[in-house]
């Protein structure tokens, strides 16, 4: 006899939502930086002293990455059956947090992509556009912060599905 409390699939539901978290935050890091890398690496052909310059998209997409790590390794602290009930409510409102969080990591890093690539390869041409750049930068950046910051919300619902 297991002393398991709660239900006994609710964990399921909390943990798929950590992997979903890390691994769409990790796609949007990745496709972010891989799109941005490519701008840099043709800017670098033709105007290798900016190089350095233009490396701040592949930065920033790198910061998305850890975003999905946050809310998975903290929240997955949370989830223990043993020592506390563990509902299927709870198991859904960390499920709903870590997507939250890790589809506008992937979202965030389309964007820094796109407009890390076409900004860089820009800035080759025209310095000036740097700023404007940046700031487009910022904008898709903080797409990934709304999300970390909605299922950090989500996530404090769970254990409120019964009192005890």
């Amino acid at each position: 006899m297991s002393n398991f409390v709660g239900d006994e699939t609710a964990p399921f539901f909390g943990f798929l939502g950590a992997a979903a978290a890390l691994v769409f935050s990790c796609m949007g890091a990745a496709y972010g930086t891989t799109q941005s890398g490519v701008g840099v690496a043709s800017m670098g052909v033709m105007r290798p002293e900016l190089v350095m310059k233009s490396i701040v998209p592949v930065v920033m997409a790198g910061v998305l990455g850890i975003y999905g790590l946050i809310i998975a390794v903290i929240i997955s602290t949370g989830i223990n059956p043993k020592t506390k009930s563990y509902y299927l409510f709870d198991g859904y409102a960390h499920l709903s947090s870590r997507l939250a969080c890790g589809l506008a990591g992937l979202s965030a890093g389309m964007a820094i992509g796109i407009v890390g690539d076409a900004g860089v390869r820009a800035n080759e041409q025209q310095p000036k556009l740097f700023v404007g750049m940046i700031l487009i930068l910022i904008f898709a950046e903080a797409l990934a912060l709304y999300g970390l910051i909605v299922g950090i919300i989500l996530s404090s619902r769970a254990g409120q599905s019964r009192l005890e």
